[in-house]
Protein backbone atom coordinates (compact mmCIF):
# COMPACT_ATOMS: atom_id res chain seq x y z
CA UNK A 1 0.00 0.00 0.00
CA UNK A 2 1.04 3.55 -0.48
CA UNK A 3 0.80 4.06 3.15
CA UNK A 4 3.48 1.66 3.71
CA UNK A 5 5.60 3.84 1.70
CA UNK A 6 4.32 6.78 3.74
CA UNK A 7 5.46 5.19 7.38
CA UNK A 8 8.48 4.21 6.18
CA UNK A 9 9.47 7.83 5.05
CA UNK A 10 7.06 9.46 7.46
CA UNK A 11 9.59 10.79 10.55
CA UNK A 12 12.62 12.00 7.81
CA UNK A 13 9.59 14.14 5.84
CA UNK A 14 8.46 15.91 8.47
CA UNK A 15 10.40 18.71 8.46
CA UNK A 16 10.44 19.26 4.88
CA UNK A 17 6.27 19.06 4.62
CA UNK A 18 6.05 21.64 7.74
CA UNK A 19 8.19 24.30 6.17
CA UNK A 20 5.86 23.19 2.87
CA UNK A 21 2.99 24.38 5.03
CA UNK A 22 1.24 21.21 4.53
CA UNK A 23 -2.41 20.36 5.96
CA UNK A 24 -2.08 22.01 9.35
CA UNK A 25 -5.57 23.83 10.27
CA UNK A 26 -3.79 26.98 11.35
CA UNK A 27 -2.05 27.02 7.81
CA UNK A 28 -3.85 30.50 5.96
CA UNK A 29 -3.89 30.76 2.63
CA UNK A 30 -2.08 34.51 2.94
CA UNK A 31 0.80 33.08 4.15
CA UNK A 32 3.83 33.40 1.52
CA UNK A 33 4.17 31.00 -0.31
CA UNK A 34 7.57 29.02 1.50
CA UNK A 35 9.64 26.78 -1.59
CA UNK A 36 12.96 29.18 -1.14
CA UNK A 37 12.87 28.51 2.69
CA UNK A 38 12.51 24.65 1.84
CA UNK A 39 14.94 25.18 -1.90
CA UNK A 40 17.44 26.70 0.84
CA UNK A 41 18.22 23.44 2.37
CA UNK A 42 17.60 20.89 -0.70
CA UNK A 43 20.40 19.34 -3.07
CA UNK A 44 18.57 19.15 -6.36
CA UNK A 45 20.99 17.13 -7.52
CA UNK A 46 19.67 14.08 -5.47
CA UNK A 47 16.87 13.36 -8.33
CA UNK A 48 15.88 10.63 -5.99
CA UNK A 49 14.43 13.30 -3.25
CA UNK A 50 12.21 13.89 -5.91
CA UNK A 51 9.95 11.79 -4.74
CA UNK A 52 9.44 13.61 -1.34
CA UNK A 53 7.61 16.05 -3.15
CA UNK A 54 4.76 14.13 -4.46
CA UNK A 55 4.23 12.25 -1.25
CA UNK A 56 3.65 15.21 0.44
CA UNK A 57 0.84 16.23 -2.20
CA UNK A 58 0.01 12.70 -1.43
CA UNK A 59 -0.05 13.55 2.07
CA UNK A 60 -1.63 17.05 1.98
CA UNK A 61 -4.73 15.50 -0.51
CA UNK A 62 -5.81 12.97 2.06
CA UNK A 63 -5.35 14.85 5.29
CA UNK A 64 -9.17 15.92 4.86
CA UNK A 65 -10.75 17.66 7.75
CA UNK A 66 -13.41 15.29 9.37
CA UNK A 67 -15.90 18.15 8.72
CA UNK A 68 -14.83 18.62 5.03
CA UNK A 69 -16.66 16.23 3.08
CA UNK A 70 -19.81 16.19 5.68
CA UNK A 71 -20.09 19.75 4.74
CA UNK A 72 -19.33 18.88 0.52
CA UNK A 73 -21.68 16.10 1.07
CA UNK A 74 -24.87 16.90 3.61
CA UNK A 75 -27.61 18.95 1.31
CA UNK A 76 -28.43 15.63 -0.79
CA UNK A 77 -31.72 14.27 -0.40
CA UNK A 78 -29.72 11.63 -0.05
CA UNK A 79 -28.62 12.31 3.88
CA UNK A 80 -29.47 14.39 6.86
CA UNK A 81 -27.04 16.10 9.03
CA UNK A 82 -27.75 14.36 12.50
CA UNK A 83 -29.81 16.52 15.05
CA UNK A 84 -29.45 18.03 18.71
CA UNK A 85 -25.17 18.17 17.94
CA UNK A 86 -23.47 21.13 18.92
CA UNK A 87 -23.18 22.37 15.28
CA UNK A 88 -26.62 23.75 14.81
CA UNK A 89 -24.99 25.73 11.68
CA UNK A 90 -24.43 22.20 10.10
CA UNK A 91 -27.72 20.91 10.67
CA UNK A 92 -29.08 24.42 8.82
CA UNK A 93 -26.90 23.82 5.84
CA UNK A 94 -28.95 20.45 5.56
CA UNK A 95 -31.78 23.14 5.53
CA UNK A 96 -30.38 25.52 3.25
CA UNK A 97 -29.72 27.98 5.36
CA UNK A 98 -26.63 29.30 5.30
CA UNK A 99 -24.24 31.70 7.66
CA UNK A 100 -21.43 32.76 6.05
CA UNK A 101 -19.29 32.84 9.14
CA UNK A 102 -20.12 29.45 10.28
CA UNK A 103 -16.79 28.07 10.90
CA UNK A 104 -16.90 25.23 8.50
CA UNK A 105 -17.63 26.79 5.20
CA UNK A 106 -13.86 28.68 5.93
CA UNK A 107 -12.10 25.33 6.91
CA UNK A 108 -13.39 23.86 3.44
CA UNK A 109 -12.00 26.90 1.50
CA UNK A 110 -9.00 27.72 3.37
CA UNK A 111 -7.40 24.27 4.21
CA UNK A 112 -8.01 22.79 0.72
CA UNK A 113 -6.56 26.09 -0.95
CA UNK A 114 -3.62 25.59 1.70
CA UNK A 115 -3.36 22.00 0.27
CA UNK A 116 -3.17 23.28 -3.93
CA UNK A 117 -1.25 25.92 -3.28
CA UNK A 118 0.97 23.09 -1.76
CA UNK A 119 0.87 21.18 -4.69
CA UNK A 120 2.16 23.76 -6.82
CA UNK A 121 4.99 24.26 -4.69
CA UNK A 122 5.68 20.58 -5.20
CA UNK A 123 5.34 21.09 -8.74
CA UNK A 124 8.08 23.89 -8.14
CA UNK A 125 10.24 21.88 -6.51
CA UNK A 126 10.39 18.84 -8.93
CA UNK A 127 10.94 21.26 -11.96
CA UNK A 128 14.17 21.98 -9.89
CA UNK A 129 15.34 18.67 -9.64
CA UNK A 130 14.63 18.14 -13.16
CA UNK A 131 17.09 20.78 -14.01
CA UNK A 132 19.87 18.97 -12.94
CA UNK A 133 18.28 15.46 -14.00
CA UNK A 134 19.15 13.36 -16.53
CA UNK A 135 16.39 11.96 -19.46
CA UNK A 136 15.08 8.98 -16.66
CA UNK A 137 15.15 11.81 -14.22
CA UNK A 138 13.21 14.63 -16.35
CA UNK A 139 10.28 12.12 -17.02
CA UNK A 140 9.85 10.85 -14.07
CA UNK A 141 9.39 14.45 -12.93
CA UNK A 142 6.85 14.90 -15.55
CA UNK A 143 5.74 11.92 -14.04
CA UNK A 144 4.83 13.28 -10.66
CA UNK A 145 3.96 17.06 -11.76
CA UNK A 146 0.87 15.21 -13.76
CA UNK A 147 0.58 13.20 -10.56
CA UNK A 148 0.01 16.17 -8.80
CA UNK A 149 -1.97 18.17 -11.11
CA UNK A 150 -4.81 15.06 -10.78
CA UNK A 151 -4.49 15.35 -7.20
CA UNK A 152 -5.08 19.16 -7.60
CA UNK A 153 -8.07 19.24 -10.01
CA UNK A 154 -10.26 16.74 -7.51
CA UNK A 155 -9.50 19.30 -4.95
CA UNK A 156 -10.91 22.02 -7.21
CA UNK A 157 -13.55 20.39 -8.51
CA UNK A 158 -14.78 19.66 -4.90
CA UNK A 159 -14.61 23.44 -4.01
CA UNK A 160 -16.25 24.20 -7.32
CA UNK A 161 -19.01 22.06 -6.89
CA UNK A 162 -19.67 23.64 -3.43
CA UNK A 163 -18.79 27.62 -4.11
CA UNK A 164 -18.88 27.78 -7.92
CA UNK A 165 -16.96 30.64 -8.73
CA UNK A 166 -13.46 29.85 -7.37
CA UNK A 167 -9.89 30.82 -7.72
CA UNK A 168 -7.73 28.83 -10.14
CA UNK A 169 -3.73 29.01 -8.66
CA UNK A 170 -1.60 28.64 -11.00
CA UNK A 171 1.71 28.73 -8.92
CA UNK A 172 2.44 28.83 -5.18
CA UNK A 173 2.47 32.63 -5.62
CA UNK A 174 -0.56 33.16 -3.18
CA UNK A 175 -0.12 36.96 -3.88
CA UNK A 176 -1.19 36.57 -7.37
CA UNK A 177 -4.83 35.58 -6.54
CA UNK A 178 -4.90 39.67 -4.49
CA UNK A 179 -4.27 40.71 -8.33
CA UNK A 180 -7.30 39.27 -9.84
CA UNK A 181 -10.02 41.20 -11.65
CA UNK A 182 -12.79 38.17 -11.44
CA UNK A 183 -13.15 35.37 -10.00
CA UNK A 184 -13.41 32.43 -12.69
CA UNK A 185 -16.93 31.14 -13.25
CA UNK A 186 -17.32 27.21 -12.34
CA UNK A 187 -17.65 26.29 -16.15
CA UNK A 188 -13.91 27.95 -16.11
CA UNK A 189 -12.72 26.12 -13.25
CA UNK A 190 -14.42 22.70 -15.26
CA UNK A 191 -12.41 23.48 -18.31
CA UNK A 192 -9.39 24.03 -16.35
CA UNK A 193 -9.14 21.26 -14.95
CA UNK A 194 -10.54 18.98 -17.97
CA UNK A 195 -7.44 20.93 -19.98
CA UNK A 196 -5.03 19.88 -17.01
CA UNK A 197 -5.93 16.39 -16.95
CA UNK A 198 -5.34 16.43 -20.96
CA UNK A 199 -2.16 17.43 -20.25
CA UNK A 200 -0.99 15.35 -16.98
CA UNK A 201 -2.57 11.76 -19.14
CA UNK A 202 0.48 11.68 -21.56
CA UNK A 203 3.44 11.63 -18.41
CA UNK A 204 1.16 9.41 -16.26
CA UNK A 205 1.54 5.61 -15.63
CA UNK A 206 -1.10 3.66 -18.18
CA UNK A 207 -2.04 1.05 -15.29
CA UNK A 208 -4.58 0.41 -12.98
CA UNK A 209 -3.82 2.57 -9.84
CA UNK A 210 -3.98 -1.10 -7.78
CA UNK A 211 -0.64 -1.99 -10.12
CA UNK A 212 1.50 0.86 -9.38
CA UNK A 213 4.32 -0.56 -7.22
CA UNK A 214 6.19 2.90 -6.23
CA UNK A 215 2.60 4.35 -5.38
CA UNK A 216 0.09 1.68 -5.13
CA UNK A 217 -3.27 3.49 -5.51
CA UNK A 218 -1.92 6.62 -7.23
CA UNK A 219 -2.91 8.44 -10.16
CA UNK A 220 -2.60 6.84 -13.30
CA UNK A 221 -4.16 7.62 -16.87
CA UNK A 222 -7.56 6.60 -15.50
CA UNK A 223 -7.39 8.47 -12.48
CA UNK A 224 -6.85 11.80 -14.85
CA UNK A 225 -10.23 10.45 -17.12
CA UNK A 226 -12.00 9.52 -14.46
CA UNK A 227 -11.51 13.55 -12.95
CA UNK A 228 -12.14 14.67 -16.74
CA UNK A 229 -15.00 12.93 -17.41
CA UNK A 230 -16.87 14.50 -14.06
CA UNK A 231 -15.66 17.74 -15.22
CA UNK A 232 -17.03 17.54 -18.34
CA UNK A 233 -20.17 16.08 -17.04
CA UNK A 234 -20.91 19.18 -14.75
CA UNK A 235 -20.19 20.91 -18.12
CA UNK A 236 -22.50 18.80 -19.67
CA UNK A 237 -20.25 18.30 -22.52
CA UNK A 238 -21.82 14.27 -22.65
CA UNK A 239 -19.62 13.28 -25.79
CA UNK A 240 -16.29 13.87 -24.05
CA UNK A 241 -17.96 12.44 -20.95
CA UNK A 242 -18.78 9.16 -23.12
CA UNK A 243 -15.72 9.57 -24.99
CA UNK A 244 -13.47 9.65 -20.92
CA UNK A 245 -15.74 7.30 -19.39
CA UNK A 246 -14.82 5.18 -23.01
CA UNK A 247 -11.21 4.89 -22.50
CA UNK A 248 -11.93 3.56 -18.94
CA UNK A 249 -14.60 0.71 -19.61
CA UNK A 250 -12.52 -0.19 -22.84
CA UNK A 251 -8.98 -0.68 -21.24
CA UNK A 252 -10.44 -3.72 -19.17
CA UNK A 253 -9.10 -3.24 -16.60
CA UNK A 254 -11.46 -2.47 -14.28
CA UNK A 255 -14.23 -4.49 -12.89
CA UNK A 256 -16.96 -4.39 -10.06
CA UNK A 257 -15.95 -5.72 -6.89
CA UNK A 258 -18.06 -9.09 -6.65
CA UNK A 259 -19.46 -8.08 -2.87
CA UNK A 260 -20.96 -4.58 -2.65
CA UNK A 261 -21.45 -4.85 1.34
CA UNK A 262 -17.69 -5.83 1.64
CA UNK A 263 -16.44 -3.33 -0.86
CA UNK A 264 -16.69 0.00 1.63
CA UNK A 265 -14.78 -2.35 4.60
CA UNK A 266 -11.22 -3.79 4.35
CA UNK A 267 -11.86 -6.56 2.03
CA UNK A 268 -12.32 -3.82 -0.83
CA UNK A 269 -9.05 -1.87 -0.40
CA UNK A 270 -7.30 -0.98 -3.64
CA UNK A 271 -10.00 -3.48 -5.50
CA UNK A 272 -10.40 -3.64 -9.35
CA UNK A 273 -13.10 -0.92 -9.08
CA UNK A 274 -11.09 1.73 -6.97
CA UNK A 275 -9.96 4.26 -8.97
CA UNK A 276 -9.39 7.38 -6.43
CA UNK A 277 -9.66 6.74 -3.35
CA UNK A 278 -8.06 8.39 0.12
CA UNK A 279 -5.94 6.08 1.72
CA UNK A 280 -5.16 5.07 5.55
CA UNK A 281 -3.95 2.58 7.24
CA UNK A 282 -2.72 1.07 11.10
CA UNK A 283 0.24 -0.86 9.51
CA UNK A 284 -1.04 -3.72 11.01
CA UNK A 285 -0.16 -2.59 14.00
CA UNK A 286 -2.28 -2.41 17.06
CA UNK A 287 -0.46 0.73 18.49
CA UNK A 288 1.62 2.98 17.25
CA UNK A 289 2.01 5.15 13.88
CA UNK A 290 -1.45 5.24 11.86
CA UNK A 291 -2.49 6.83 9.01
CA UNK A 292 -6.23 7.75 9.56
CA UNK A 293 -9.53 9.58 8.58
CA UNK A 294 -11.77 11.14 11.50
CA UNK A 295 -14.73 8.49 10.88
CA UNK A 296 -16.40 9.15 13.69
CA UNK A 297 -18.86 12.18 12.77
CA UNK A 298 -20.57 9.45 10.51
CA UNK A 299 -21.17 6.75 13.57
CA UNK A 300 -23.73 5.75 15.55
CA UNK A 301 -23.80 7.87 18.75
CA UNK A 302 -24.43 4.44 20.79
CA UNK A 303 -23.76 0.99 19.69
CA UNK A 304 -22.56 -2.44 21.27
CA UNK A 305 -19.65 -3.51 19.08
CA UNK A 306 -19.15 -7.29 18.70
CA UNK A 307 -15.91 -6.31 19.71
CA UNK A 308 -15.99 -4.77 23.16
CA UNK A 309 -13.87 -0.96 23.54
CA UNK A 310 -14.84 -0.40 20.13
CA UNK A 311 -16.06 3.32 19.69
CA UNK A 312 -18.79 4.85 18.72
CA UNK A 313 -19.02 8.24 16.63
CA UNK A 314 -21.16 11.32 16.75
CA UNK A 315 -24.03 11.03 15.17
CA UNK A 316 -23.80 13.66 12.33
CA UNK A 317 -24.43 12.26 9.28
CA UNK A 318 -28.01 10.12 8.90
CA UNK A 319 -28.95 8.04 5.73
CA UNK A 320 -32.71 10.10 5.26
CA UNK A 321 -35.92 8.67 5.32
CA UNK A 322 -36.43 9.51 1.54
CA UNK A 323 -33.98 7.35 0.50
CA UNK A 324 -34.55 4.35 2.52
CA UNK A 325 -38.13 3.92 1.34
CA UNK A 326 -36.67 5.09 -2.47
CA UNK A 327 -34.51 1.95 -2.19
CA UNK A 328 -37.26 -0.27 -0.31
CA UNK A 329 -39.57 0.61 -3.07
CA UNK A 330 -37.30 -0.88 -5.73
CA UNK A 331 -36.91 -3.47 -3.99
CA UNK A 332 -32.54 -2.89 -3.20
CA UNK A 333 -31.09 -5.55 -0.79
CA UNK A 334 -27.45 -5.66 -0.24
CA UNK A 335 -27.01 -1.99 -1.74
CA UNK A 336 -29.44 -0.74 1.13
CA UNK A 337 -28.18 -3.78 3.60
CA UNK A 338 -24.57 -1.62 3.04
CA UNK A 339 -26.08 1.75 2.45
CA UNK A 340 -27.60 1.98 6.18
CA UNK A 341 -27.52 1.22 9.74
CA UNK A 342 -30.79 0.93 11.39
CA UNK A 343 -31.49 1.55 14.64
CA UNK A 344 -35.03 0.14 16.41
CA UNK A 345 -36.27 3.20 17.12
CA UNK A 346 -35.52 4.15 12.90
CA UNK A 347 -37.22 0.82 12.31
CA UNK A 348 -40.27 1.70 14.06
CA UNK A 349 -40.60 5.51 12.32
CA UNK A 350 -40.83 3.38 9.04
CA UNK A 351 -43.44 1.36 9.90
CA UNK A 352 -45.41 4.00 10.82
CA UNK A 353 -45.76 4.26 7.56
CA UNK A 354 -48.70 1.17 7.13
CA UNK A 355 -47.09 0.72 3.19
CA UNK A 356 -43.61 0.10 5.05
CA UNK A 357 -45.28 -2.41 7.73
CA UNK A 358 -43.26 -5.72 7.16
CA UNK A 359 -39.91 -5.03 6.01
CA UNK A 360 -37.28 -7.32 4.99
CA UNK A 361 -35.22 -9.32 7.67
CA UNK A 362 -32.09 -7.43 6.49
CA UNK A 363 -33.51 -4.10 8.11
CA UNK A 364 -32.40 -4.52 11.73
CA UNK A 365 -30.14 -2.96 14.64
CA UNK A 366 -27.79 -5.60 14.34
CA UNK A 367 -25.37 -5.54 11.26
CA UNK A 368 -24.35 -9.23 9.85
CA UNK A 369 -21.40 -8.61 11.68
CA UNK A 370 -23.01 -8.58 14.84
CA UNK A 371 -22.45 -4.61 15.77
CA UNK A 372 -25.64 -3.90 17.49
CA UNK A 373 -26.72 -0.04 16.70
CA UNK A 374 -28.64 1.03 19.45
CA UNK A 375 -31.05 3.85 19.74
CA UNK A 376 -29.36 7.38 20.50
CA UNK A 377 -30.80 11.07 20.07
CA UNK A 378 -29.50 12.26 17.26
CA UNK A 379 -30.60 10.71 14.53
CA UNK A 380 -33.08 7.46 13.62
CA UNK A 381 -29.67 5.98 10.92
CA UNK A 382 -26.33 6.16 10.45
CA UNK A 383 -24.29 5.80 7.26
CA UNK A 384 -23.09 2.08 6.45
CA UNK A 385 -20.60 2.89 3.75
CA UNK A 386 -18.76 4.88 6.06
CA UNK A 387 -18.84 1.64 8.86
CA UNK A 388 -16.09 -0.45 8.97
CA UNK A 389 -17.05 -3.56 11.57
CA UNK A 390 -15.45 -3.43 14.76
CA UNK A 391 -14.19 -7.35 13.56
CA UNK A 392 -12.18 -5.79 11.21
CA UNK A 393 -10.52 -3.37 13.48
CA UNK A 394 -7.03 -4.09 13.61
CA UNK A 395 -6.59 -5.80 17.23
CA UNK A 396 -5.79 -3.21 19.80
CA UNK A 397 -7.28 0.07 17.25
CA UNK A 398 -10.63 0.89 18.68
CA UNK A 399 -11.20 4.75 16.51
CA UNK A 400 -14.36 4.11 14.77
CA UNK A 401 -13.61 3.45 11.31
CA UNK A 402 -9.83 3.43 11.75
CA UNK A 403 -8.08 1.68 9.03
CA UNK A 404 -10.73 2.08 6.23
CA UNK A 405 -10.07 3.97 3.10
CA UNK A 406 -12.48 6.55 1.95
CA UNK A 407 -13.34 5.95 -1.95
CA UNK A 408 -14.19 8.97 -3.74
CA UNK A 409 -14.82 7.75 -7.53
CA UNK A 410 -15.37 3.81 -7.93
CA UNK A 411 -15.67 2.05 -11.75
CA UNK A 412 -19.72 1.96 -10.49
CA UNK A 413 -19.34 5.70 -11.22
CA UNK A 414 -17.81 5.54 -14.42
CA UNK A 415 -20.68 3.05 -15.65
CA UNK A 416 -23.26 4.96 -14.78
CA UNK A 417 -21.89 8.31 -16.11
CA UNK A 418 -20.96 6.99 -19.10
CA UNK A 419 -24.88 5.12 -19.57
CA UNK A 420 -26.66 8.94 -18.58
CA UNK A 421 -24.25 10.60 -21.85
CA UNK A 422 -25.23 8.57 -23.78
CA UNK A 423 -29.02 9.09 -22.61
CA UNK A 424 -28.06 12.38 -22.70
CA UNK A 425 -27.33 12.17 -26.85
CA UNK A 426 -23.78 10.98 -26.30
CA UNK A 427 -22.10 8.41 -29.54
CA UNK A 428 -21.01 5.11 -27.49
CA UNK A 429 -17.60 4.93 -27.09
CA UNK A 430 -17.48 1.83 -25.30
CA UNK A 431 -20.64 -0.49 -24.66
CA UNK A 432 -24.41 0.29 -24.71
CA UNK A 433 -26.05 2.32 -21.85
CA UNK A 434 -27.95 -0.93 -21.02
CA UNK A 435 -25.00 -3.11 -20.76
CA UNK A 436 -23.40 -0.27 -18.51
CA UNK A 437 -26.33 -0.03 -16.46
CA UNK A 438 -27.16 -3.32 -15.99
CA UNK A 439 -23.44 -4.64 -14.58
CA UNK A 440 -24.22 -2.33 -11.47
CA UNK A 441 -27.77 -3.83 -11.30
CA UNK A 442 -26.80 -7.07 -11.72
CA UNK A 443 -23.95 -6.30 -8.68
CA UNK A 444 -26.77 -5.43 -6.60
CA UNK A 445 -29.09 -8.69 -7.23
CA UNK A 446 -31.28 -6.30 -9.96
CA UNK A 447 -32.82 -7.73 -12.90
CA UNK A 448 -31.66 -6.31 -15.76
CA UNK A 449 -33.39 -3.45 -18.00
CA UNK A 450 -34.03 -2.79 -21.28
CA UNK A 451 -34.14 0.58 -23.51
CA UNK A 452 -32.77 1.91 -20.03
CA UNK A 453 -33.54 5.70 -20.04
CA UNK A 454 -32.49 8.89 -18.72
CA UNK A 455 -35.02 8.83 -15.22
CA UNK A 456 -33.37 5.13 -14.71
CA UNK A 457 -30.16 5.79 -14.80
CA UNK A 458 -30.69 8.69 -12.50
CA UNK A 459 -32.42 6.74 -10.25
CA UNK A 460 -29.56 3.95 -10.53
CA UNK A 461 -27.15 6.43 -9.45
CA UNK A 462 -29.00 7.38 -6.73
CA UNK A 463 -29.73 3.79 -5.71
CA UNK A 464 -25.90 3.37 -5.90
CA UNK A 465 -23.58 6.16 -4.76
CA UNK A 466 -26.03 7.35 -2.27
CA UNK A 467 -24.28 9.08 1.02
CA UNK A 468 -20.82 9.53 -1.19
CA UNK A 469 -19.75 12.91 -1.67
CA UNK A 470 -23.11 14.83 -2.16
CA UNK A 471 -22.99 13.00 -5.90
CA UNK A 472 -26.56 13.07 -5.57
CA UNK A 473 -27.03 16.73 -4.74
CA UNK A 474 -24.74 17.83 -7.28
CA UNK A 475 -26.27 15.65 -10.46
CA UNK A 476 -30.11 16.90 -8.83
CA UNK A 477 -28.49 20.70 -9.34
CA UNK A 478 -26.91 19.90 -12.78
CA UNK A 479 -30.08 18.19 -14.47
CA UNK A 480 -32.15 21.12 -12.56
CA UNK A 481 -34.66 18.64 -10.64
CA UNK A 482 -34.76 20.80 -7.40
CA UNK A 483 -37.87 19.84 -6.67
CA UNK A 484 -36.26 16.90 -5.12
CA UNK A 485 -34.36 18.64 -3.07
CA UNK A 486 -37.27 19.93 -1.10
CA UNK A 487 -38.15 17.12 0.62
CA UNK A 488 -39.18 16.33 4.69
CA UNK A 489 -39.87 19.84 5.37
CA UNK A 490 -36.82 21.78 3.45
CA UNK A 491 -37.37 24.20 0.46
CA UNK A 492 -34.78 24.16 -2.04
CA UNK A 493 -34.61 26.94 -4.65
CA UNK A 494 -31.95 27.87 -7.74
CA UNK A 495 -30.42 30.46 -5.61
CA UNK A 496 -29.22 27.84 -3.26
CA UNK A 497 -27.17 26.01 -5.48
CA UNK A 498 -23.80 27.24 -3.85
CA UNK A 499 -22.92 28.15 -0.09
CA UNK A 500 -21.86 31.82 0.38
CA UNK A 501 -17.93 32.69 0.38
CA UNK A 502 -16.68 32.65 3.82
CA UNK A 503 -16.97 35.98 5.31
CA UNK A 504 -13.12 35.56 6.26
CA UNK A 505 -12.39 34.98 2.98
CA UNK A 506 -14.24 37.96 1.83
CA UNK A 507 -12.78 40.29 4.20
CA UNK A 508 -9.30 39.19 2.60
CA UNK A 509 -10.15 38.85 -0.83
CA UNK A 510 -13.14 41.38 -1.73
CA UNK A 511 -13.30 40.59 -5.11
CA UNK A 512 -15.55 37.47 -3.81
CA UNK A 513 -17.95 40.34 -2.74
CA UNK A 514 -19.03 40.38 -6.55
Amino acid sequence: MMMQLFKKITLPVLVALSVLGIGGCSDKLDEPELNNNFAGGTDFTKTEDMQLSIIGVYEAYQSRGWEQPLLISVRGDDVNAGGLGDQQDFAETDLFNYNKDYWMYNSLWENVYVDVISAHTAMEQIERYQELADDAGKSLGDQYIAEAKVLRAIMLFHLSQVYGNVFIPESSDTGALSELTEVPTKDQVMQHISDQMDEAIPSLPNIHPNDRTDFPGGATVYTALAVKALANQELKNYQVVSDAAGQIIGSGLFSLYPDFYQLFKTPGKLSDESILDMQYSDFGQGEGDREGHLYAPYGPQNWTPSVEGAASGWGFYEPSMKFIKFMLDRGETVRLETSVLFTDRGIAEIQKDPAYATLPAFVSNTTRDGDQINDYARALFASGKHYLPSAQLVPGRTAYGSNKNFNIIRYAEILLMYAEALSQGATPTAMSADEAVNQVRQRAGMAPLSGVTLDQIIDEKFAELGMEWGKRYYDMLRLARFNELSYDGRTFSEEKSFLPYPQAQVDQFPILQN
